[in-house]
C-alpha cells in the first residue's frame, strides 16, 4: 500500500510480483528441452528470458523494471571469457609439468588464481546486469575496481574459512558495503548500512546447532595413539587391524562416534539451510538505501521453507515418474535386445543413458528454478517496505552500459548468478 505526501507524490510503499508461475514454468521447461537439442548453447537465451520475466513482472511504486540485456551479448562474451582463460588453462597445466618446486606448487596457484579471477568475474558480472535494468527510464550501474573487489573478497574467504565460518557475517558486510557504494541509480548513489555483529548474533544459534556435533567427534578422537596408528598401518601385513585396535581399543567406538556425528551436522545443515538463506536475504535486503530512500524487509521463515517443500514434492514425483520410465525402457531393451550385446547395441545403450542423465539433470534444474528460486525472488521483493520514495523522484540520467565479459567469466567460471 503507497502513501502519497501532500503534493501528490509516492513516499512509501511495497514491491509487488506480478509474474505467473505457470508462464514460469512453460518457459522454463521450453528452455530445458532447447538447452538438450541444442548441446547448451540455447542457456544464453534462457538465462536473458528468465531475467526479462522476473525484471518486467516486478513493480515498485507501481513501475516495472526493465531488462535491456541479450542473448547475443553474454555468447559473445562467454567467447571471449574463454579464449582469455585457455592461456591460463594452459600456462597452469605446463607449469604443472615441471619436476620442481613450480609444479608442486602449481595445483595451489591455480587455485587461488582462479578464485581471485571468480571474485573478479562475479564484481564484473553485477556491474554488467546493473547496466542493463532500467527503472523508469534511468539506468542502473556500478563503479569501483573489480581486483580490488576479488582481492578483498579472497582475503575474506580465507578469514571465513579460518575462522570456520564464523567471520562469514562480516565479510557479507564489508563486500556489500563494497558493492553498494558504488552503485548508483542514475546518479543516486547507494549505500548498505547492515551490521555484520547483527548478522552474527542472529546466525550463532545456528552455527552452533552445525558444529558441536562436529566438536563432539574430534574430541572422541582426542584419547587416540596417533603415533601408534601410524606404526601399525606402515608395518602393513595381514593383521594391520589387530594391531591397530590393540594400541587403540577406542579407535573403533570413535569412529562409529564421528560418522554418527558428521551424518547429524549434515542433517542439521540441510534442515537449517532454508532458515539460514531467509535470514540472510531478510538481513542484506533491510541494509540497501539509496540516498534517502530505505528498505525493509518482513521476509518470513516459514515461507521459505514452504518454497522447499515444494522442490522436494515436485522433486520427488519426478524421480518417480523417472524411475518408472526408466524400468520400462530397460525391460522394453532388455526383451529386444537379449543377453548378448554387440558394439553397436553398446553404444545404443551408452547414449541411452547419457540422454536419461541429461534429461534428469535438466528436470531436476527446471523443478528449482521453478519453486526454489522464483519463489525466493517473489518472497524477497513483496517482503520489501520502502520509504523516502520521493527521493526518485530528483534522479537525472547517468552511467553507461558494460560489457558482457564478466557475464562470460562467471559463466566459464561457473560463478554466474541472476
Amino acid at each position: 500500500m503507497a502513501s502519497l505526501d501532500a503534493g501528490g507524490i509516492v513516499t512509501s510503499g511495497g514491491v509487488r510480483f506480478l509474474g505467473q508461475r505457470r508462464s514460469y514454468w512453460r518457459l522454463l521447461i521450453r528452455g530445458a528441452a532447447l538447452l538438450m537439442v541444442t548441446l547448451g548453447i540455447y542457456r544464453f537465451w534462457l538465462v536473458t528470458d528468465v531475467r526479462r520475466f522476473l525484471w518486467s513482472n516486478t513493480e515498485i511504486a507501481g513501475e516495472p523494471l526493465e531488462y535491456t540485456g541479450t542473448a547475443l551479448e553474454l555468447l559473445i562474451g562467454f567467447l571471449v571469457a574463454i579464449a582469455l582463460l585457455i592461456p591460463i588453462y594452459a600456462g597452469f597445466f605446463l607449469a604443472a609439468l615441471d619436476l620442481g618446486l613450480l609444479g608442486k606448487l602449481s595445483g595451489l596457484l591455480a587455485f587461488a588464481a582462479l578464485g581471485v579471477l571468480g571474485q573478479y568475474a562475479i564484481y564484473r558480472a553485477r556491474r554488467y546486469r546493473l547496466t542493463r535494468t532500467i527503472y523508469r527510464g534511468l539506468r542502473f550501474h556500478q563503479s569501483g575496481s573489480a581486483w580490488s573487489y576479488a582481492i578483498r573478497a579472497t582475503l575474506w574467504w580465507v578469514a571465513t574459512i579460518v575462522t570456520l565460518g564464523l567471520a562469514y557475517p562480516f565479510q557479507m558486510a564489508s563486500l556489500e558495503r563494497y558493492k553498494m557504494r558504488n552503485t548508483f541509480y542514475g546518479d543516486l548513489a547507494g549505500r548498505f548500512e547492515a551490521s555484520g555483529f547483527a548478522l552474527l548474533l542472529r546466525g550463532l544459534p545456528m552455527w552452533l546447532l552445525f558444529f558441536a556435533p562436529l566438536a563432539l567427534a574430534i574430541r572422541g578422537f582426542v584419547g587416540i595413539d596417533w603415533q601408534a596408528l601410524i606404526d601399525a598401518i606402515a608395518q602393513g601385513g595381514d593383521d594391520v587391524m589387530s594391531k591397530i585396535e590393540g594400541g587403540n581399543p577406542g579407535l573403533g567406538s570413535a569412529i562409529v562416534f564421528a560418522m554418527l556425528m558428521g551424518g547429524t551436522s549434515i542433517v542439521l545443515g540441510a534442515l537449517l539451510y532454508p532458515a539460514f538463506q531467509a535470514l540472510i536475504l531478510r538481513w542484506w535486503s533491510s541494509g540497501l538505501r539509496f540516498g534517502g530512500l530505505e528498505v525493509r524487509s518482513r521476509l518470513r521463515t516459514r515461507d521459505v521453507y514452504g518454497a522447499y517443500a515444494r522442490f522436494v514434492g515436485y522433486a520427488s514425483l519426478f524421480s518417480i515418474a523417472m524411475g518408472i520410465i526408466g524400468t520400462i525402457v530397460l525391460f522394453m531393451a532388455g526383451a529386444v535386445v537379449g543377453a548378448a550385446l554387440d558394439t553397436a547395441e553398446q553404444i545404443t545403450a551408452t547414449l541411452l543413458l547419457l540422454v536419461a542423465y541429461v534429461i534428469t539433470a535438466l528436470g531436476f534444474s527446471t523443478i528449482y528454478r521453478a519453486t526454489v528460486q522464483l519463489s525466493l525472488w517473489q518472497l524477497g521483493v513483496e517482503s520489501l517496505e520502502l520509504s523516502g520514495l520521493s527521493e526518485l523522484e530528483k534522479v537525472k540520467a547517468a552511467g553507461r552500459p558494460s560489457s558482457a565479459l564478466g557475464e562470460g567469466l562467471a559463466d566459464a567460471l561457473n560463478v554466474g548468478g541472476y
